[in-house]
């Protein structure tokens, strides 16, 4: 190897499902997150099922953004546009800086699969406290095309040109 070749580094991720109805058995959106992320060789560093509710999501992902172990939150679910979805509503306020530019390249690749149904989907990112955050919708489809597609590479430091894992050690600069 070169002394150009990036080594792979770890990161924790932890995962909030966020559902009404949804058990840990029927998580398998979950389920899904959970395998890429541990067959790209990152870590689960923890893993909730919480209620679509904007104050118990944000006192869950707070807590996990809070602790400096933690280097990034997934979720899925609650990014619709019914009553109960409220994620982007919880997240949002706790974010430093949004990465826009997330949702809008996600509802394209998107739109190749399902359409213009695309539209209904709120999927947001962004940076709090040096910590990534993913909101993903809850189908297992949408969860495959975020990570396959965006997440595992820009979680990926060996990732060219660049990547966000180069960037940790500047994200609490002021």
């Amino acid at each position: 190897m070169s002394g150009n070749e990036r080594q792979f580094l770890p990161l924790n991720i932890a995962l909030l499902t966020v559902s009404d109805t949804r058990t840990e058995e029927e998580d398998i959106s979950g389920k899904t997150l959970v395998e890429r992320l541990e067959s790209a060789g990152h870590h689960l560093f923890s893993k909730a099922i919480v209620a679509d509710d904007i104050y118990q999501i944000r006192a869950i992902v707070s807590s996990w953004v809070a602790d400096e172990q933690v280097n990034v939150i997934i979720s899925t679910g609650g990014t619709g546009v019914t009553g109960r979805d409220g994620t982007p509503e919880a997240i949002e306020p706790l974010l430093d800086k949004a990465l826009s530019g997330f949702g809008e390249v996600f509802r394209m690749l998107s739109y190749q699969d399902i359409k213009t149904s695309t539209i209904q989907s709120r999927a947001v990112a962004g940076v709090a406290n040096a910590t990534y955050i993913f909101c993903l919708p809850g189908s297992v489809g949408a969860c495959r095309t975020a990570w396959d597609s965006l997440i595992s590479e820009q979680l990926d430091f060996r990732t060219k040109p660049c990547n966000l894992v180069q960037l940790m050690p500047r994200l609490l600069e002021k």
